[in-house]
Order: C-alpha cells, then structure tokens, then sequence
C-alpha cells in the first residue's frame, strides 16, 4: 500500500504554475495592477481567485437567485434565473480560457460578477429605472455592477465594496455584448478588454442564447418546427443524428448540450487563429487591437443571428413575456415614484444613503437591489390596503 504525505498549495505556487500554464497574452495574478486599498494578499490563493470568492458570498450574488432572466421565478422552477445564467456564464468561459491558455480564475470572477447590477425583471427592470432616472444619469447594470463591488457591498470595517483588483473591475466595465454596450471612461477607455474581459462577453452571450433556446422549447413558445430549416439548429440536429418527431426532454437536451459545444468549439478555432495573426506577445498587445480577438468565425456568427431573430420575434416579443414586462416596469415606476414622494417609507439603510448620493440614486440603488418577489412584496405592501405594511 502506498502512503502519500498532505501538502499545502501556497500561493506563490499557484503564481508559479500561471507562469507556466497562462499564455503571453493572458493576465497573471501576479502582475496585476493591485487594489484601490492595499491589502496583504493570503498565503494560499492568488488575488484573482480571491476575487473569484469575494463576488461569491456577497448578498448581491445570493439575490441574483431570485431575479428575472427571461420568465418572472414564479412562472415555473424549471426556468432559467439570474443566478442560473450566471452559473453557466461561468462554466462555458472557464472551458473557453482554459483552451486558449488565459487565465481561468480572472475568467471566473469576472464572470460571477458581470450580471450583479441587474435590477427585478431582467432587462425591462433596466429599462425602466434607466427611464426614471434620466435626468439623473440614468442606471446602466454594468455600472451598477461596478457601483456593488466598490460602494455598496459593506463587508470590510477598512473600506466600502469589495476591493477588487484592477483587472476583475476593468472586466466588469468592460462587459458588452451585441445588445449591452460599455462605458470604460475611468479604466483606459482607449483600450479593449482584456482577454479575460473578451471571454466572459462571449460567455454571456452563448449561455443566454442556448439557455434562452432551452427555456423558449421547454414552455412552447418555441418550437423545432419553428426552426426548422435554420443554419445552427440543422447542424446540430445533424450533430446528434436527431432527424425531427415528438422533442422529448432528453432529446431537447442531447440538442442543447450539442450546440454549446458547436458553439465553443468554433469560438475557440476563430479566437485561436486571430490571436495567431495579430501577433501579440502580451496582454497589453491584444488590448491595443482595432478587434476584438474573441468572437465566432463568419459563418458561426450569421448563424448566431439568425437564431437570435427567431427568439426575439417569437419569444422576448411573444405577448406573454411583453405583458410580463409591461407589468414589471408599472410595478417599479410605481415604487420608485411612491418612495420618491415620500422618503419616509424607505428602511433606514436606504433611507440614510440619501445625503450621501441624493434622493432618486438612493431609490434607484435600493430598487435595483430587489429580487422578484420582493418588489411584488413591496409594491403590496405599498398599495394593498390590506397588505401589513
């Protein structure tokens, strides 16, 4: 029988192994930039992974449980969340940066953190405070992200947020898709993201539109014969030798799992072959590009359009998810409005932060806050004559 002795991986051992393991282009944990307030960093992580765990156990990431990503929590616990999507944003980028030798710890904090801003019911929750506070710099979920990791988690007696290093902030202010655009004005504007910062966007934006495709089949609103005929679900269909009938649930998730993996592997052939031609020797080289080196090939990314048509004229714009939304952005224009003309019915902890931010970024933060189920809470309690106040 053999006998092996415990060890303790330390951190200047993790340090080590990115120095072999991450490629000129990715960041390490080593050389980064630092935190806005200097801190000893622990023996036994690097500060990315710390991080990684930082994001993990603040009350923000917990609420993202019950916050909208598609279909309202109550609508069936099967549906994708918030938290859910955060999860898989996570899973596919780590598989992503560990192919393509970027590092995975920054990857993952970035990741976990990218949706933190997210207000009640996903994007009309945005909509609609970006609209009530338009005369007041309006709300945007990527700052308000930024705004919860440097303001306000209270978690340390020896600064406010989470001190974060410069490059998980940087990938978060630098998180865009084709339908969310970046606003880097305090960090090197005149530079991409890094590629860790590159991977999380294109995470995000394959989790949402497998997981969105999975929800959209699951509650009808899509269905095979829909798409039938479109370039990526043809491909897959004839990946797992699926030739149509009755979509049962393991054969729907035979498809999914499939097209998550067309989807990774074209997006790390096309990211490989632009990193190969550019050149670039460091992180700073790949920032310094006119493109983005993290993106499909063409023919991937027309078929990705195609899809995401389907879904958008068929699922987000289907008259059940737009009433949802309609009520959504009524029951926070209502909040918003009601603490705003009386600013008594907020709790103390939100009520106290109005001489530091003013009134309506108070409202703002404390609604954006909310989950789902608080809100409708809130707006009862608010409206509802017979609702304990």
């Amino acid at each position: 029988m053999l006998y092996f002795r415990s060890m303790i991986i330390t951190r200047r051992q993790l340090e080590e192994h990115e120095a072999v393991t991450v490629a000129p282009y990715g960041l390490r944990a080593r050389h980064s930039k630092g935190r806005a307030y200097p801190e000893d960093e622990p023996r036994d992580r690097t500060a990315f992974q710390r991080d990684r765990d930082r994001v993990l156990h603040t009350t923000a990431f917990r609420r993202l449980e019950y916050k909208t990503q598609v279909f309202v929590n109550y609508e069936g616990d099967y549906y994708r969340t918030r938290l859910t999507h955060t999860l898989e944003v996570a899973q596919i980028g780590r598989s992503v940066a560990r192919s393509l030798g970027a590092n995975e710890d920054l990857v993952e904090a970035i990741c976990l953190a990218h949706d933190l801003g997210h207000p009640p019911f996903g994007h009309s929750g945005e909509v609609a405070l970006n609209k009530l506070m338009a005369e007041h710099n309006g709300f945007d979920h990527n700052k308000q992200s930024l705004r919860i990791v440097t303001k306000l988690e209270h978690r340390y007696p020896n600064f406010p947020g989470l001190n974060l290093t410069w490059e998980t902030r940087e990938g978060i202010v630098k998180h865009e898709t084709e339908y969310d655009t970046a606003d880097a004005s305090s960090y090197e504007p005149d530079l991409r993201g890094h590629l860790e910062a590159q991977i999380t966007n294109a995470a995000d934006e394959l989790a949402y539109t497998a997981h969105d495709l999975d929800d959209g089949l699951r509650s009808g609103l899509i269905t095979a014969e829909l798409l039938d005929g479109t370039g990526l679900w043809e491909a897959t269909k004839a990946s797992v030798g699926w030739t149509g009938g009755p979509l049962d649930d393991l054969t729907r998730h035979r498809l999914i799992r499939r097209l998550i993996g067309l989807e990774v592997a074209d997006l790390v052939a096309a990211a490989s072959a632009r990193i190969d031609s550019s050149g670039a020797q460091s992180a700073l080289d790949l920032q310094k590009l006119a493109h983005n080196v993290i993106g499909w090939s063409p023919e991937l990314t027309a078929k990705n359009r195609e899809l995401k048509s389907i879904l958008f004229n068929n699922m987000y714009r289907h008259y059940r998810v737009v009433r949802m939304a309609t009520k959504a952005e009524n029951f926070l224009t209502a909040l918003f409005q009601a603490y705003v003309a009386e600013p008594a019915q907020l709790p103390p902890s939100a009520h106290e932060r109005i001489d530091e931010v003013g009134l309506h970024r108070a409202v703002c933060d404390y609604i954006a806050g909310m989950t789902d189920r608080y809100a409708l809470d809130e707006h009862a309690k608010l409206f509802d004559p017979y609702a304990r106040p």
